[in-house]
């Protein structure tokens, strides 16, 4: 194991560089596998704390190979600035599939993913911390195991990593969108064309911090959609199976919303039009594929709609 490039205390993390990132840029490497912001990436380059096959990235920019060794001297202090999850006995997680690398959830609306403003307990992680205590060393302290996440008010299939193998593995499946997600979604009125792709970048509302909205200067974003259903009564609406090729917050129900469809229930993002209305976002993590971390075969799941969406869908024709 290498040395600390500085004299404070700090925990040296190495990485083979798996081919799924192989020519990105070292600080987004580090980024994703570390769960670091990359403000503190940055100044882990600077401070010339991460190395590839030995030598130290002098620039941020520099690209990575495949099969090269990624170390990276992380600061204790700065671990330790990271908030860490507390477990919780109380909060039922539906887990439908675990093994020695994956764990992958069928997630009830309502139930926060991780901690943060507002929702400091109570959360899926804390339960399943609970059940696998090794999560909490996994990724990031402060969301252990994640590799993506779904909404408050969104249903459906997640998954989270066991082992910090499986945690680069995935997050590097994720980079290269080899993860397919898939979704149902109800909107407002009837999308045309019935199939297409919304291709626009993503960052936050200048106007409102917690919203997300269409902005040239945000991050790419694409989300592939086709219309199975159209309905009239009690107002035009459409059920959309969307494909996430990109993983931005809120991004299905920004983009739809963008394209003047919101999501049928979605009060942020303008999609409670009466009579078309539902106690939270008709928007449904329905199929989740990817490869497994360990094995390298194609795994996939299905998560049936929810009764409260069911319900929904039911009052239309």
């Amino acid at each position: 194991m290498s040395e600390p490039a500085s004299e404070a205390a700090a925990t040296t993390r190495s990485e083979r560089v798996p081919e799924a990132v192989a020519g990105e840029r070292v600080d987004r490497v580090v980024a994703l596998l570390t769960g670091l912001p990359r403000a503190s990436v940055a100044e882990l380059v600077a401070g010339g704390s991460v190395r590839l096959d030995g030598q130290r990235a002098t620039t941020r920019s520099t690209r990575v190979r495949v099969g090269s060794t990624l170390e990276v001297d992380v600061p204790d202090a700065t671990l330790a600035a990271v908030p860490g999850v507390a477990p919780e006995a109380g909060v039922a997680v539906p887990v439908v599939h675990v093994d020695e690398a994956v764990i992958v959830v069928d997630k009830p609306a309502g139930l926060v993913v991780h901690p943060g403003a507002g929702n400091p307990t109570g959360t899926m992680v804390a339960g399943l911390l609970d059940r696998f205590p090794e999560l909490a060393g996994v990724g990031d302290p402060s969301r252990p195991g994640l590799v993506h996440r779904l909404d408050s008010g969104t249903s459906g299939l997640l998954v989270v990593a066991r082992t910090e193998d499986a945690y680069a593995d995935l997050v590097a499946q994720l980079a290269t969108r080899s993860v397919e997600r898939r979704y149902w979604a109800l909107v407002v009125g009837l999308p045309e064309p019935a199939t297409g792709v919304v291709d626009a970048p993503l960052g936050r509302s200048s106007r409102t911090p917690t919203r997300m909205a269409v902005s040239a200067a945000g991050r790419p974003a694409r989300t592939a959609y086709q219309v199975d259903a159209a309905f009239t009564d009690p107002a035009p609406a459409a059920e959309v199976s969307c494909r996430l090729e990109t993983g931005r917050t809120h991004q299905i129900r920004v983009h739809l919303a963008a394209i003047g469809h919101p999501v049928v229930g979605d009060r942020r993002y303008g999609g409670e039009r009466p009579p078309l209305t539902a106690p939270r976002p008709c928007l449904h993590a329905r199929h989740l594929a990817f490869c497994h971390p360990v094995s390298g075969e194609r795994v996939a799941f299905e998560s049936p709609l929810p009764p409260d969406l069911v319900q929904v869908r039911a009052g239309l024709s």
